[in-house]
């Protein structure tokens, strides 16, 4: 079928046939863009919460199978995942705004 598909198909050659297609919109600029640290950092969180709802997803599946120590190994994970925002939080990880490069400043190091 796709060797029959390319001997009957249509064949021509325009300006714009091997142009890449975006919506429409005839292409500008480069395609090759520097993103700063902190759009890295904020994705790195995107899949560590989604993976983290997946798990809870899977528990929450799982609930009567689990029993008791389930229940407690799920609030320990949710507990670690709280602190975890509080410490993004406080390092200004999250922070979308004017002032949100707050986390370039911050260098671990010894104190």
């Amino acid at each position: 079928m796709i060797g029959l598909s390319y001997i009957l198909g249509e064949r021509h050659k325009e300006k714009t046939t091997d142009e890449p297609y975006e919506s429409g919109i005839p292409p500008t600029g480069d395609a090759r863009l520097r993103f700063s640290s902190g759009f890295y950092i904020i994705a790195m969180f995107f899949v560590i919460f989604d993976l983290d709802a997946a798990f809870i997803m899977l528990w929450a599946v799982s609930f009567r199978e689990l029993g008791l120590p389930g229940y407690i190994g799920i609030l320990v994970f949710i507990g670690l995942l709280i602190v975890l925002l509080i410490y993004e939080l406080s390092i200004g990880a999250l922070d979308f705004g004017p002032d949100g490069r707050k986390i370039l400043k911050y260098k671990p190091g010894p104190k």
